[in-house]
C-alpha cells in the first residue's frame, strides 16, 4: 500500500501537476477574499456577469489574432470598471450589471460567429478550453503568472479589508468618516475582474461563480466575524482546489473544474447544515449594538460607534 506522502510525491512529480496546483492555490486564495466581499456587498451578479465577460473577451482576442488570455484579460478589467462608472460610488446596482450583462452576450455570439468563420481552423479548442478551464494544461511560465497575479490580489485584498468592510456595512457613515469609498468601489471591481481573467484558468468561464461564492457563502455561514470568516472562505476556497485537482489525478476522466466545484459545493451544503442545527431555537436578531460590535472588532468604530442600546429611565425627569 502506498503511504499518502509517497502518493503525493509521486503526484506532483508531473509538471502539469505541480503546475496546477502552484496556480490553483493562488487563484483560489484570491476567489476566496474577493468572494467574501462580493456577498457581503451583494455583489454576486457581478461575478456572474464578469464570468461572462471573460469568455466573451476570450472570444475577441481569438477573433482579432490575439492571445483568449490577453483578450480575456482586457475585457474583465475594463468591464469592471465600467461597472464602477456606471454605479453610485462605484457600487454598481443590479440595474446595470442586468445591462452590461445583456450587451457582453450580444458581442460574445458576435466574436463567436467571426472567431467560427475565420480563425477556427487555427485552434479549434481554445473556446472550449476558456468555457471549462484548462488548470492542468498549463506551463511553467503561465502556472507562474497566475500565481504571481493570484497572490497581488490576495495581498491587495487584505490591505483593503478592514476599510472596505466599513464601507461595505454602512456606505454612509464610512464617507462621512473619511474612507474613501468610490475609489475604494473601483479598486474593488478591479481586483474582482483580476480574479475572475485569472480563474478562468482553473474553473473555466462557465464555472467562475462557483468559486467565488460558494467558499464564501460557507464562510458566513460558520462565522459571523467579518475577519475570521474571510479567513475560513480563502481556507475552503484554497482547500477545494487541493482536494478536487487530487480526485481528478485519481479518477482521470473526473474533470478538474467539476472536482473542484463539487467539493467546494458539499463544504457549502454542510455549512449550512451545521448552522441551521446551531442557530435551531435561536434566532437570530440584528442590532446595533451588533453592528457596533463588528466595528470594534475591526478597530474602524470602536468608542466612537453611538451606543443605542435602551437604557433605564432618570427618575429625576418624571418629575
Amino acid at each position: 500500500m502506498t503511504a499518502p506522502w509517497d502518493a503525493l510525491r509521486e503526484m506532483l512529480s508531473h509538471p502539469f501537476m505541480a503546475h496546477a496546483f502552484l496556480a490553483g492555490t493562488f487563484v483560489a486564495l484570491a476567489a476566496g477574499l474577493v468572494g467574501y466581499f462580493l456577498v457581503q456587498r451583494g455583489q454576486v451578479f457581478t461575478g456572474d456577469a464578469l464570468s461572462h465577460v471573460a469568455f466573451t473577451g476570450a472570444l475577441a482576442g481569438l477573433a482579432f489574432g490575439v492571445s483568449a488570455t490577453a483578450g480575456l484579460l482586457v475585457a474583465t478589467l475594463l468591464v469592471a470598471l465600467a461597472l464602477g462608472v456606471l454605479g453610485r460610488r462605484g457600487r454598481p446596482d443590479d440595474v446595470v450589471i442586468g445591462g452590461v450583462f445583456a450587451w457582453v452576450l450580444g458581442l460574445g455570439v458576435l466574436f463567436l460567429s467571426l472567431y467560427t468563420t475565420r480563425r477556427s481552423g487555427a485552434n479549434g479548442t481554445a473556446g472550449v478550453n476558456v468555457l471549462f478551464g484548462s488548470v492542468l494544461g498549463l506551463d511553467a511560465g503561465a502556472a507562474l503568472v497566475t500565481a504571481v497575479v493570484g497572490l497581488a490580489v490576495g495581498a491587495t485584498m487584505l490591505a483593503l479589508a478592514r476599510p472596505l468592510l466599513f464601507a461595505t456595512m454602512d456606505e454612509a457613515v464610512a464617507a462621512a468618516r473619511g474612507v474613501p469609498v468610490r475609489v475604494l468601489g473601483f479598486a474593488f471591481l478591479g481586483l474582482v475582474g483580476l480574479t475572475a481573467a485569472e480563474a478562468t484558468r482553473v474553473v473555466g468561464a462557465l464555472l467562475i461563480l462557483g468559486l467565488l461564492a460558494t467558499p464564501a457563502g460557507a464562510a458566513v455561514r460558520l462565522s459571523a466575524r467579518p475577519l475570521r470568516a474571510l479567513g475560513i472562505s480563502a481556507g475552503i476556497a484554497v482547500g477545494s482546489v487541493w482536494v478536487g485537482l487530487t480526485a481528478s489525478y485519481a479518477v482521470p476522466h473526473l474533470p478538474p473544474s467539476f472536482s473542484v466545484l463539487a467539493v467546494a459545493t458539499a463544504v457549502y451544503a454542510l455549512a449550512s447544515a451545521v448552522s441551521a442545527l446551531r442557530d435551531r431555537g435561536r434566532p437570530f436578531r440584528p442590532s446595533v449594538s451588533d453592528a457596533s460590535a463588528t466595528l470594534a472588532d475591526l478597530h474602524l468604530g470602536g468608542s466612537d460607534v453611538p451606543d443605542r442600546s435602551p437604557r433605564p429611565a432618570d427618575p429625576s425627569r418624571s418629575r
